[in-house]
């Protein structure tokens, strides 16, 4: 193992090419997880660096860790997006850092000394763990990963008893997932996300033999109109930007995935301009619920 890739970064930064390096990601489904490189055996990890504090922190300590002494750590962030602190961050690390700025990127160059500093405790502040006040294992990075999220709350509350097979797209930690296995009337259900951490965490949160978990891009998946009910509360940021083209696209695929009368229950954003892909896809649509910078859809196949 000599060369790791976390992410994709833009191709300005000439990021190693297929069959070239490791993807290590946890946002890539079938990739390595970083945590389980072993330390010292890396000769070089290029990183495009996550926004959150923790997120960034823990993956470059992780980084770090892998290396081999002598081993060349390349890491760039959006300026605004993490990028302004990266050359600081890794100066507590006890490095030395080279730092240059490129297509509204700060990059930075670290040679992987002898000795380092602070490594175990980003590592610590990171990891995954039992939230205190959710009482449920999440990690920083995941979506809402020390909170209940307001529009899955709104969800939560006006989702009625529902029956047979399911799935939770974009499922997190599992909070909506043990909400919809309350009702006896279900008898699977699927949570699906991008996120390795958020199903790894789902599995330890949802103890239910009705409960599959699948680590996938939703965009992609195989839909053969079996199912009787779709819940989600979809993502609308790709890479710290907003794209809205996301949402449409769980929208999209909660209908194929739905069999004729089958129902999806979906939660955006109140600005989100969903209706129109809800009515194009689903046979009658209903509001539910409009409150709280939020809206609640009712959709029938």
């Amino acid at each position: 193992m000599s060369t790791l890739l976390y992410g994709r970064p833009p191709v300005v930064f000439d990021p190693p090419g297929a069959g070239a390096a490791i993807q290590v990601s946890p946002l890539i489904p079938g990739s390595t997880a970083l945590e389980a490189v072993s330390d010292g055996s890396v000769d070089e990890i290029m990183i495009y660096a996550p926004a959150g504090v923790l997120e960034r922190r823990y993956t470059l300590a992780l980084a770090l860790r892998a290396l081999k002494v002598g081993g060349r750590l390349d890491v760039m962030a959006l300026k605004d997006k993490g990028g302004a602190r990266l050359k600081k961050e890794l100066t507590g690390f006890g490095v030395e850092v080279g730092e240059t700025a490129k297509a509204h990127h700060r990059r930075c160059v670290v040679i992987r000394p002898e000795a380092m500093t602070g490594i175990d405790a980003a590592i610590a502040e990171g990891a995954a763990r039992i939230v205190p006040g959710l009482e449920a294992w999440s990690q920083p990075g995941i979506f809402a990963w020390d909170r209940i999220d307001a529009g899955s709350a709104l969800l939560a509350q006006h989702l009625p008893a529902l029956k047979g097979a399911g799935a939770d797209l974009g499922c997190g930690y599992g909070a909506l997932a043990t909400v919809v296995l309350r009702s006896p009337g279900v008898t699977g259900l699927r949570l699906i996300d991008l996120d390795r951490r958020a199903i790894e965490a789902a599995r330890k949160n949802v103890e239910d033999s009705r409960a599959s978990f699948e680590w996938a891009d939703v965009r992609t998946l195989a839909a053969a109109g079996e199912l009787n009910f779709v819940v989600s509360n979809p993502p609308f940021h790709d890479g710290g930007a907003e794209d809205r083209r996301l949402g449409q696209a769980f929208i999209r695929k909660a209908a194929e995935l739905l069999k004729k009368g089958g129902v999806a229950w979906i939660v955006a954003n109140r600005h989100l301009p969903y209706e129109a892909e809800l009515n194009a896809a689903f046979g009658r649509v209903r509001l539910v619920a409009d409150e709280g910078g939020y809206k609640l859809f009712e959709a029938v196949k």
